[in-house]
């Protein structure tokens, strides 16, 4: 028995607006993230709580209580950008181990397109295997522990506090 070839699949376009300061990338989206065209629309992401825990934002203000419309805003104007290494790639199921013939994003292109960026964090593992390629854009690059629901070695705060040193060089936090 063959197994059926993986679904090609096409990513998210960034999220920026003018002034950002950090660009913050995933790999590629989960199954989750895909359908419903969200970043980080697993519940069980960190991604949006860490976000809220950074820019005092509870309660009802908490990212993860607002509509996804309502979320993308304020990230932009705290001058956080988003967006995945990826473009495209072949894969079943969420996990980074599962992309094959991934396509790269055009970093590059946004990076020019963004002036006023401070520097580039990759969220997880897979994101940061492509390192050499940020770090050729000319602006600091920074490895963050994912904040994705299999990386559950991490507690919530140990995840908080590494984003929170990175958050505060490019001063978003």
């Amino acid at each position: 028995m063959t197994s059926s070839p993986s679904p090609r699949l096409h990513g998210l376009a960034p999220v920026v607006g003018e002034g950002a300061r950090l660009l913050v990338l995933g790999s590629f989206p989960s199954v989750a993230s895909l359908q419903a065209q969200q970043y980080y629309a697993h519940p069980r992401n960190h991604f949006w709580p860490i976000l809220s825990a950074l820019w005092g934002l509870e309660g009802t203000q908490a990212l993860q209580a607002l509509p996804y419309a309502e979320r993308l805003p304020i990230a932009r104007a705290h001058g956080l950008a988003i967006w995945d290494v990826y473009a495209g790639c072949e894969r079943q199921g969420s996990l980074d181990s599962a992309i094959q013939n991934a396509e790269l994003n055009d970093l590059a292109g946004l990076i020019q397109r963004v002036p006023t960026l401070q520097g580039i964090a990759h969220n997880g593992g897979e994101s940061a295997r492509h390192m050499k390629i940020t770090t050729a854009l000319g602006l600091p690059v920074f490895k963050l522990p994912s904040t994705s629901p299999a990386n559950a070695s991490w507690s919530f705060e140990r995840k908080l506090a590494a984003w929170r040193d990175v958050f505060q060089r490019v001063g978003l936090a």
